[in-house]
């Protein structure tokens, strides 16, 4: 670590503050999809759980009299359904709203305290349109105390995890928005990650034997590329959607990581081809093919190395390209059908745009541009840096 700390390519990519701030940001993702992916801090079920009523503004903005007004209805009808069931007392154990349970009183007391708040909602309701009188404030406190009321009191963690639930709002479903976000990074790294590191895999791989070797691997492997690079990805994944229909497979990533390495890998084998063309003609490979060492030894030894920041590079090209495609995707119907991700939600906040409810769309939105902004820097920043054309 220190003998490369000291090469002129650390030094320069260390001098760039921008990258830097990049890498910081990239770094951050990483972490939560660590977090959420191997330790567990966010599950898949809690995205689909529903912490509250629908379309609850985020950063704690103070809601409309109406909107007040109907959240409190919610609980108020959730709590009547609850006790109209033929076993309420565990119906009552088992109801949940994120972080926040129904208090462990006698059935009838929590009656008395919901017809309470019907008493207040109804004297509320009279009124088509509620104007933000003192009065009509006053009454919404006390309706809303009414039913906070019925929930125990939050205590150590639940609390900051009550605040994190609400924190971007809630979807049209009462969903948590933040907790839907933030898990969708677990996603995106994933199929950034896998989709770039076969793709680049590939691409070396062939684009080394097909410059190293010549003759009939080359013109393989050129046919090769030539024919998959007119296949649009879109097209693939249409093909492979309906060829794992019926499967374990259907509806989740694997369709999306076969079809986009199979048309990204076309990029990393036309760089390293032609890297390879040039390197096989140097000195020092010469001086190993003439020193009787075999080809794939010299392969992997001398042309793949001095290769390795056109994959580093085309990696993080490729990252990027598999993010925004996810997303682009499942937006259309063609990606993701069963779990998280941005392309998911932006696709089902339609409706909510429509009614003027941008939390959803802009939440995933904004973190997608965190990300592939953030990867943009470092992988212009690793480019200038790695790449000898750029020495300077």
């Amino acid at each position: 670590m220190q003998r490369w700390l000291h090469t002129r390519a650390a030094r320069k990519f260390l001098a760039n503050r921008i990258a830097l701030v990049g890498l910081g940001i990239v770094s951050t993702y990483l972490l939560v999809a660590l977090a959420t992916g191997v330790f567990g801090i966010i599950t898949p079920d809690e995205t689909f759980e529903r912490v509250g009523p629908k379309q609850i503004r985020g950063f704690f903005r103070p809601q409309s009299p109406e909107k007040r007004l109907a959240d409190a209805e919610y609980i108020l009808n959730r709590m009547d359904g609850i006790f109209r069931r033929s076993n309420p007392s565990a119906a009552l154990q088992e109801f949940r709203l994120g972080q926040l349970y129904i208090r462990q009183v006698p059935i009838e007391e929590l009656q008395a305290e919901v017809n309470q708040g019907w008493e207040i909602y109804d004297q509320l309701a009279v009124n088509d349109e509620l104007e933000a009188t003192p009065e009509v404030l006053q009454q919404l406190g006390n309706l809303e105390r009414v039913v906070n009321g019925l929930f125990e009191p939050l205590t150590g963690s639940a609390v900051w995890k009550r605040r994190l639930e609400l924190l971007l709002g809630t979807d049209a479903q009462g969903r948590s928005i933040a907790i839907r976000g933030l898990y969708s990074i677990e996603i995106a790294i994933r199929i950034g990650s896998v989709v770039a590191f076969l793709s680049v895999l590939i691409g070396a791989v062939l684009g080394t034997a097909a410059g190293f070797y010549g003759g009939w691997i080359d013109h393989l492997v050129t046919w090769l590329f030539t024919t998959f690079s007119s296949i649009p990805s879109l097209v693939l994944l249409v093909l492979l959607a309906y060829l794992f229909t019926g499967t374990t497979f259907e509806g989740t990533l694997v369709p999306m990581y076969i079809a986009f390495s199979a048309t990204y890998w076309i990029g990393p084998c036309r760089v390293i081809r032609g890297e390879t063309l040039k390197l096989r003609e140097l000195e020092y490979v010469q001086a190993a093919t003439a020193l009787g060492f075999s080809r794939p030894y010299i392969m992997l030894r001398h042309i793949l190395p001095n290769a390795s920041h056109l994959m580093l590079i085309n990696f993080s090209l490729l990252f990027i390209a598999a993010i925004k495609g996810e997303v682009i995707l499942t937006y259309l119907g063609l990606g993701i059908k069963n779990g998280t991700s941005w392309g998911i939600m932006i696709g089902q906040s339609r409706p909510e745009v429509v009614n003027g409810f941008f939390w959803q769309i802009g939440t995933a939105t904004f973190l997608m541009f965190g990300l592939v902004l953030a990867f943009n820097i470092l992988s212009d920043a690793l480019q200038d840096a790695f790449d000898p054309k750029h020495v300077g």
